[in-house]
Formats: structure tokens, sequence, C-alpha cells
């Protein structure tokens, strides 16, 4: 195992990256997808199913606090950051033990989401600590490309959770779908205590003497430093502007997704488990060639031109798809809707985590990016929260029209912005 070093093979990133995100997407795709249509096939208001929803996405708006407590605590001696993430994923397939405590989820509401919740918890804080170690570890002629496998990760563990698991539940019941998910965890917990990020990292901690050369915690910064810094970099004028426009459009985005699985299911009266069986595995091949091809682009062509592009044809497509929704009730036209539209949240995501941690700070990394994921999580959180309760007064098509023009307006001022920087630098060159 000696030749795991994540410093040392880039082959070794992807993999790492591409499987703690995998880690991170199963229970995404079981709770969010495969749980929430089922609720919604079972009967239960939008309002309720929603609070459900946010209730689960909650822990995950809560990434500022731990992006500091983990870049204050970030020596150890098996790996800089790396007890975070043995720590909590560790303590996150414990929780997810908590949920074969369940067995009819409409009837026992409350314990299910006392258990996602907690499990929630832990994995935001795997999530912020797994990000800071790859804006510390990757090369930024890499990023891109980390980028695309880790939402690749992500998209084939949301498909295996909403998907498959969606299948167990309905084959065999929630139990065994609840197991399922955390021997899964328990074994990628397994495979990440066997990777080092330094050479000179132990596996195993070893309490008492440090090896020869070593210091303990002299790299700890104090907090309110970590602070300071971590306000001085998100208020700097130009990064508030940019990532405004990736918030909103995570908004938008989570607003119309949301909206349409529900307008499928409640309206149109598609079976909950066909909504999650398509929007967990037909199409996920496409999309992963889509957030691979796009991470090289990202690399090539630049975060900042890819974002724009995506923008525009996801605004176009809400647009003109919304403005044709007498067609939904065509099942090939719903479903290649629903099929285009998985890949909406990878493609923005594969061009805006390169420009997030170009913004980021050495020694605050890990605090910045989680907050700007706390954030983006928040949107995520605020759009389904928001859709459950103005379902009950608009429907679905006109929710996603505004949403496609609020993302073309969005494309037009990054278009504005793109102008008005080339020309000043030519001026610079002159």
């Amino acid at each position: 195992m000696n030749h795991l070093v994540l410093r040392e093979s880039a082959g070794l990133r992807y993999f790492t990256f591409f499987y703690l995100y995998v880690m991170q997407g199963i229970p995404a795709g079981f709770g969010l997808t495969a749980v929430v249509n089922y609720l919604i096939g079972q009967g239960l208001d939008s309002a309720a199913v929603a609070s459900f929803s946010a209730a689960v996405g909650l822990p995950w708006t809560l990434q500022f606090v731990w992006g500091p407590l983990i870049d204050k605590y970030q020596e150890s001696i098996i790996g800089q950051r790396k007890h975070w993430v043995v720590l909590t994923q560790l303590l996150a397939a414990v929780a997810s033990l908590a949920l074969l405590l369940v067995h009819d989820p409409a009837a026992q509401l409350r314990l299910m989401l006392l258990a996602f919740v907690v499990h929630s918890v832990f994995a935001s804080v795997q999530d912020a600590s797994v990000d800071a170690i790859a804006i510390a570890v990757v090369p930024e002629a890499e990023r891109g490309r980390v980028n695309a496998f880790m939402r690749g990760g992500f998209l084939l563990g949301s498909s295996l959770g909403a998907a498959g698991l969606s299948w167990m539940l309905h084959r065999y019941g929630f139990f065994q779908a609840a197991l399922a998910q955390s021997v899964a965890l328990l074994a990628f917990t397994v495979l990440t205590f066997f990777i080092r990020l330094e050479r000179t990292d132990r596996l195993v901690p070893r309490f008492g003497a440090l090896p020869p050369g070593a210091r303990r915690n002299a790299d700890n910064p104090p907090v309110a430093w970590l602070f300071r810094e971590l306000l001085r970099a998100i208020t700097e004028p130009r990064t508030l502007r940019l990532f405004g426009i990736i918030a909103l459009a995570y908004l938008c985005f989570g607003v119309f997704g949301w909206a349409y699985s529900y307008h499928l299911i409640q309206k149109l009266g598609w079976p909950d488990a066909d909504v999650s069986i398509l929007q967990g595995s037909w199409g996920s091949a496409a999309t992963l060639c889509l957030i691979v091809a796009g991470g090289v682009l990202a690399d090539r062509l630049g975060a900042a031109r890819l974002q724009r592009q995506v923008l525009l044809v996801l605004g176009c497509f809400l647009v003109v798809f919304c403005g044709l929704s007498f067609w939904w009730h065509y099942r090939p036209v719903a479903t290649l809707g629903l099929l285009i539209w998985n890949l909406a949240d990878p493609s923005l995501s594969v061009a805006a985590m390169p420009l997030l941690m170009a913004l980021c700070r050495p020694r605050i990394e890990g605090s910045q990016f989680t907050t700007y994921m706390a954030l983006v999580n928040l949107c995520g959180v605020s759009g389904s929260y928001i859709t459950g309760w103005a379902l009950r007064v608009v429907s679905a098509p006109v929710l996603g029209l505004g949403c496609g023009v609020v993302v073309l307006g969005l494309w037009a001022v990054l278009r504005r912005q793109g102008r008005a920087v080339r020309p000043a630098k030519v001026r610079a060159v002159s």
C-alpha cells in the first residue's frame, strides 16, 4: 500500500476523488430522490415533502462552520485533514445504520428524517474535508478534470442511490435499501484508510513521540486569523459578483428540478419509481461522458467561458421546454426533458467549481471553499422548500419559465462582463 500517495499520482487523484464523491452521491440519491419521490407517490402534501427535503439538506448549508474548524485542526500524523475524512465517514456510516429502525417511511417520517439529518451532518463535514484536500493537493492544471471526476462520481453515486435503492425499496422494502447503503458507506471508509496524502503520512495514528522532523500542530492557524482572512476573501467585490451569479443559477436549477419531478408524479400520474429510475439510470452514462469532456474543456478553454456556454444552453432549454408544456403529457417528450435536465447540475458544476477553487486563498482554502459550498447548498435547500409552497399557487411550467428567464439574464451579465474585461487587457498590453 506504500504506493498509494495522492501527491505522487494523477491517476490516484482522479480515482480517489471520484469514489469519495460516489460515497456522497449514494445517500443523496437515496434520500433526496428515491425517498422524496416515494413520499410524493404516497400522496403526502407538497409542502410536507418539501420540508423533509429541505431538512435533510440543511446541514449542508452549515459548511461555513465546519471549514474554519477543519482548517484550525488540519494537521495530523495520518495526513493533512485526512483524520477529518476518515472519522466523519465512519460516523456517517453509523448514522446510516439508524435507518434500519424505519419500517414504514410514510408512517415513521420523523424518525427517518432524524436519521437522515444526523447522517447529513457528518457527511457535510466529510465533504468539506475532501474539498479542502482537493484544493491543497490537486495542481491547478488538473482542477477541471478532477472536478469532472468529482461530479461524475457524485452522479454515479446519485444514480445508484436514486435508481438502485429505489428499485430495492419497492422490491424488497426500506430496510434492505437502507442496509445496502450502509454497507457501501462502510466499504468506502475502509478504502479511504489505505490512501496517503504524502509518503511520510502514517496509516495508523501513533500517540506519544512524533516521527523525526515532525512538529505537533505547527501549521494549525489561529481561529481569529482564519475568520479575518475568510471575511476578507469572500467580500472582495469581484468574488461576490462571480459567486452571486453561480449561486442564483443553482437556485433556479433546484427550483425547476424539484417542481418537474412533483409535476410528473402528482399531475401526470407517473409512478414514483419510474421517475427515480429515470433520474438515476437512463442517460447517466452519457452524462458521465459529458462531465469528463467538460472537465477537459474547463482546463483547455477556461472555466469562465464554459460557464457562459452552459448558462446559455440551459436557459434556452428551460424557456423552450416550459413554453411547450402542453406536450408534457406525451411520455417520450416528458422523458426526454427529464433526461436532458439531469445534465444541468453536473454541467454547471464542472464549470463553476474550478472558478471557485481559483478564488480560494492558501491556508484558508478549506474555510473559503466550504463557505461557497454552504451557500450553494443553501440555494438548493431554499429552492426545494420555496417550490413546495409555490406549487400550491403556480404550476411547474410557470416556475420553469421564470427560472429560464433568470438564467438567460445571468448569461447576459457574464457576457457583458467578459466584453468589458477583454478591451482592458488589450490597453494594458499596448
